[in-house]
């Protein structure tokens, strides 16, 4: 058994590393840097099974229950998959880094994605709002960098600058609504805000107030409506790699964070009842908006982006769900994990098509994926089976996802979110068939020959495989979700005191 944090460090000395070696090394080719952090974050995914749940003394800071441990599997999991993208799009990248030699700048691109896969770790495990502000700027500041990397490129220049605007702006009202919450509370650990909020020793009108700044900051994360604005452009003009990994990592750690602190605001009956309210009119707006932006899109990152949009929507009717009892959260907790495994396999699947067709094709259009079947038969199978999964077809583990979702819904009796939910999903039927029409329908408007890395073509058949196995046989990882949760082991310490 190994402790927990060993996860994180290890992670953290692999980006170290791998810039040290890129600093000094003197060859221009840098793929060996990605495929060895490929092969230790794949073994570490092995290694979080038999993680020790002991935290000693950093108890109050942060945890390791099988939430934690499940997540922290998914950004390792996803990491691997970017770096296996970024080495599929190191050409284009080349097209758009200025540097002396070939190389440069390709080590860096390859080291940021682990630092990003780092601070995810560290936001699985946080149970106390200085670990979760840390570790989110470790993340926020790594995907400043890397969706601005192509610096000749003017749309990546101009979806960083939005990102970076944006998501400092959000970053303010994360601080200043943790504030609020422990001026009222005197805590900033998440157990001992619940204990005191659950007391009833704090005023509704100033508690709410926080409650609200932090959940507007979350909201930009998960990419929720009104606060998604920026995740069209930002989307289409960073990197391809870059931009699954936004879709799927920031996503799923941005749900956990959201799952563990609402366990601490609706402690209280007399403010559960308002925040539940406000949550299931942010999924009702995502819902409509994700699924309605997405029907007239042309270009295929777009189409993915507002889709993202979409499937925020389908999470947050879960987490509105959820209720002040273990039991409820519980519930909910397992449909958003289960939704967010499903999601990053069927996501990182279709931008690995993405990223190999465009390479051929010259363009991300929908157009550009015109009679792919004659073209290459193995891309546009996974393509489509990404595509139903996205859209919930039985069978894939997009619709057992989906089911649990609802499931939710129907065990709290929000029938609204419910009747929204189920009629977006006709709506998303239609922009991805579009993509399976354009693949079988249409006539190729190039016949060259698409070529497939072998590291690629395993990645693609493997994610192709479980999402059919997953969506047939869940029990794997609603098993992994039933590990007893470890208890929260609070220790005074000086930033949790008055």
């Amino acid at each position: 058994m190994i402790p927990s944090i060993s996860l994180e460090i290890t992670v953290l000395l692999l980006g170290i590393i791998m810039l040290l070696v890129e600093s000094f090394s003197k060859s221009d080719d840098k793929r060996g840097l990605a495929k060895m952090a490929i092969a230790i974050l794949f073994a570490l995914i092995g290694f979080s099974f038999f993680a020790k749940a002991d935290v000693g003394n950093l108890a109050p800071f942060y945890t390791a229950d099988a939430t934690a441990l499940f997540f922290k599997r998914i950004a390792l999991l996803t990491t691997v998959i970017v770096l296996i993208m970024a080495l599929e799009y190191q050409s284009v990248l080349q097209k758009f880094i200025p540097g002396l030699t070939p190389g440069a700048g390709l080590g860096e691109f390859y080291s940021l994605p682990v630092f990003t896969c780092a601070g995810l770790m560290f936001m699985a495990s946080a149970v106390d709002f200085l670990l979760i502000f840390v570790s989110l700027e470790l993340v926020t500041i790594s995907f400043y960098v890397l969706v601005a990397y192509m610096r000749r490129q003017p749309a990546s220049l101009e979806a960083g600058v939005k990102y970076l605007i944006l998501g400092a702006l959000s970053t303010g009202f994360l601080v200043y609504g943790i504030t609020w919450i422990f001026g009222v509370t005197g805590q900033t650990n998440l157990e001992l805000i619940r204990q005191v909020v659950e007391a009833g020793h704090v005023p509704q009108a100033p508690f709410l107030f926080g409650v609200v700044l932090i959940l507007i900051a979350l909201g930009f994360k998960i990419a929720a409506a009104p606060f998604q604005l920026w995740v069209p452009d930002v989307y289409q003009g960073a990197p391809t790699p870059i931009t699954a990994f936004l879709s799927v990592g920031s996503k799923a750690a941005g749900f956990i964070v959201l799952l563990r602190v609402l366990e601490a605001f609706l402690a209280s009956p007399e403010t559960s009842d308002k925040i539940l309210t406000v949550l299931g009119i942010l999924a009702g707006a995502t819902l409509i908006y994700g699924n309605l932006a997405a029907l007239p899109q042309d270009n295929f990152k777009r189409l993915l982006a507002y889709s993202s949009i979409a499937h925020a929507g389908y999470l947050l009717i879960a987490v509105a769900s959820v209720s002040s009892s273990p039991e409820g959260f519980g519930s909910s907790r397992v449909a958003v994990a289960y939704y967010l495994a499903g999601y990053l396999l069927m996501t990182l699947l279709s931008f690995l098509v993405l990223i190999v067709v465009a390479r051929h094709s010259r363009g991300d259009d929908i157009a550009h994926f015109n009679g792919l079947s004659k073209r290459s038969p193995f891309l546009a199978f996974g393509l489509l089976v990404a595509m139903l999964s996205l859209a919930g077809i039985p069978f894939t583990v997009g619709f057992i996802g989906k089911f649990l979702v609802f499931a939710t819904a129907i065990q709290a009796h929000n029938y609204g979110l419910l009747g929204i939910g189920i009629v977006t999903v006709g709506a998303g039927f239609y922009y991805y068939l579009r993509v399976v029409a354009a693949m079988y329908w249409q006539e190729p408007g190039d016949d060259t020959v698409i070529t497939i890395a072998p590291l690629t073509k395993f990645a693609i058949g493997a994610l192709t495989l479980f999402i059919f196995v997953f969506g047939i046989f869940p029990q794997p990882i609603l098993n992994s979700l039933k590990g007893v949760p470890i208890e929260t082991r609070v220790v005074a310490h000086p930033v949790a005191q008055r």
